[in-house]
């Protein structure tokens, strides 16, 4: 159990919701499978494959949505629905109008759907009640969106905020960049993205690249600012900050899963348990310290109550040129 990618929010500390209440609420929405007319359905699947929706180590609680999506392309619908028009104007003498094509792609709609493949993944969402932290592995805020939303459904109140910080990720990464060294406990790894904040959006973007030296300092002059940097924390974790305080492509590295080999037990479930502890163990100290980093929270206000929906996120900006510093075979950020 590692996580890949982290949207971070916060949640009360000390949050009074008892992980058995929290388990009583998500059973109102547990998983079902996509009935024949159904094109997506979503619900909570137990993380570990029990009975459990709520699973717990050490204080630390795991929940898990399960997504099922019937997969039927809509070239297909009307590619099939064209061909039945065809049909029905010889029949008729004359082209199907609006309506007819409306009610035709809901027919074929309607027959194909049951026979349609299905795809089921897994949202994973971890609750730290004590520090404070809810974080879900999702590569963007949109795909978190999809676990708040039925969270939100779910629970009768959902105190949840966004975290906010002193500096800006944009303004902090600048700094760090220009002087060459992060704060305490981080070091500046060999990826980086900088873009322009002039209407072209030209992007630079460095990987496996060293960034000292006068180079990247001129882009920042030049004004770029950077929107994604890795570090790596204490030696143990290595990740990718973004403008938008995202944690992404997170690395535990060998120090901590040497821990998880010395388990000395082949049980899975144990070393479920033991890989979820470490994990949850190394976030607790990287996400205040990262915090710390941009000038820790910004105090005031408690955060919105997600019992009613907010706002969406921030569409993602629009892909810029990217200069072509980049090593062959950059992967995809």
């Amino acid at each position: 159990m590692w996580f890949k990618n982290l949207q971070i929010y916060r949640v009360p500390v000390g949050w009074d919701l008892s992980a058995e209440a929290l388990e009583e609420q998500l059973a109102k929405k547990r998983f079902q499978p996509c009935g024949s007319q159904d094109q997506e359905t979503r619900g909570w699947l137990s993380p570990t494959n029990d009975e459990f929706l709520v699973h717990r180590v050490g204080g630390q609680w795991l929940i898990a949505l399960g997504i099922e999506q019937r997969l039927l392309p809509s070239s297909v619908v009307k590619q099939e629905a064209e061909e039945r028009a065809e049909v029905l104007s010889l029949q008729q003498g004359y082209k199907p109008g609006r309506k007819q094509m409306k009610e035709l792609r809901e027919q074929v709609m309607q027959e194909l759907l049951p026979r349609a493949f299905t795809r089921r993944r897994k949202a994973f969402a971890w609750i730290d009640p004590v520090g404070g932290w809810l974080g879900i592995d999702a590569p963007s805020q949109a795909r978190a969106e999809d676990v708040l939303e039925v969270l939100r459904q779910s629970l009768d109140t959902l105190p949840l905020a966004l975290v906010r910080t002193e500096l800006s990720p944009t303004s902090a990464m600048a700094d760090w960049l220009a002087g060459g060294e992060a704060p305490g406990g981080f070091t500046i790894d060999q990826d980086c993205e900088l873009r322009s904040v002039t209407e072209d959006k030209a992007a630079v973007r460095y990987v496996r690249h060293s960034l000292e030296g006068d180079e990247v300092r001129g882009h920042l002059t030049a004004g770029k600012l950077p929107t994604r940097l890795a570090l790596t924390f204490d030696d143990r974790v290595s990740f990718v900050l973004t403008e938008k305080l995202e944690i992404k492509r997170i690395d535990f590295l060998d120090v901590v899963k040497e821990n998880l080999d010395q388990q000395g037990t082949d049980d899975a479930r144990a070393l479920f348990d033991a890989g979820f502890a470490l994990m949850t163990g190394e976030l607790q100290r990287l996400l205040p310290a990262v915090v710390e980093a941009l000038g820790g929270e910004l105090k005031g206000g408690e955060g919105t109550s997600m019992t009613a929906p907010v706002a969406a996120p921030t569409p993602a900006a629009k892909e810029a040129p990217v200069a072509a510093t980049a090593a062959a075979g950059d992967p995809p950020w």
